[in-house]
């Protein structure tokens, strides 16, 4: 009977063990924060991320830019060497503004001078120009790579899907319309952008409360495990 016992509560918390492993897996993903997405504004971007590969320490975070966006400044960060990965073009590309170009910046890398321990949280940021067009949607690929092993961070969600299917998806971003009231030299705060702002805050809140809510049935779905178990014990023993 002390063996039948034994082996449900091994059970329940083998179940636990899988459970939060699930959740850690689907909440371990590097996101990004604008501080503003509308057309032709310059958005600093902030990448978050608090967690290695595998457990693995973060070495390097490589962020490449997409295709529309030509250059970046990045933000010095402390313990981190900063570089930029230059592309050249076949052809000269002749900007909205009527500036013609011959290279672009494709990548922005983040390498540590110390690895960055699995579960320490960092951020690294860089201010791009938004392109003019509001609607696209423009992703932003990370390279996280470790001291074993690497994570592409580059996957888009195909027609149906979100980025809870993906295992690894892409930061993305949505450029929205124009602020009229910006003077084209950065939005983010009290500058037209008050309402993706709060739609980022409701956004980050709903994570918030899914995760409660995630753990609280893993709380829930243990118990009454370890239930079922002592009711089944006794039961057993009457």
């Amino acid at each position: 009977m002390r063996q039948l016992l034994l082996r449900s509560l091994t059970a329940a918390g083998a179940t636990a063990v899988l459970m939060a492993a699930g959740m850690g897996a689907a909440s371990a993903h590097v996101h990004v924060h604008p501080d503003s997405t509308a057309a032709g504004e310059s958005a600093l971007l902030t990448f978050e991320t608090s967690h290695g590969c595998s457990g693995s320490p973060t070495t390097a975070v490589t962020v490449t830019l997409p295709d529309q966006v030509t250059d970046a400044t990045p933000t010095a960060h402390p313990g981190w060497t900063i570089s930029k990965v230059t592309e050249d073009f076949a052809e000269p590309r002749v900007l909205d503004n009527g500036t013609s170009i011959a290279s672009r910046t494709s990548q922005v890398v983040f390498t540590a001078k110390e690895p960055l321990p699995d579960g320490v949280r960092d951020t690294f940021s860089l201010t791009v120009k938004l392109p003019d067009a509001a609607g696209e949607t423009l992703a932003f690929p990370v390279l996280q790579s470790c001291a074993e092993g690497e994570t592409d961070w580059a996957q888009l969600p195909a027609e149906g899907q979100t980025d809870a299917d993906l295992e690894s998806p892409a930061p993305v971003i949505t450029v929205t319309e124009a602020s009229h009231a910006s003077d084209g030299h950065g939005g983010g705060h009290g500058s037209g952008s008050g309402s993706d702002d709060a739609d980022q805050l409701a956004d980050e809140d709903d994570v918030e409360a899914a995760a409660v809510a995630g753990y609280a049935g893993l709380g829930a779905g243990v118990l009454g495990l370890l239930l079922g178990a002592v009711a089944l014990f006794r039961t057993r023993k009457a």
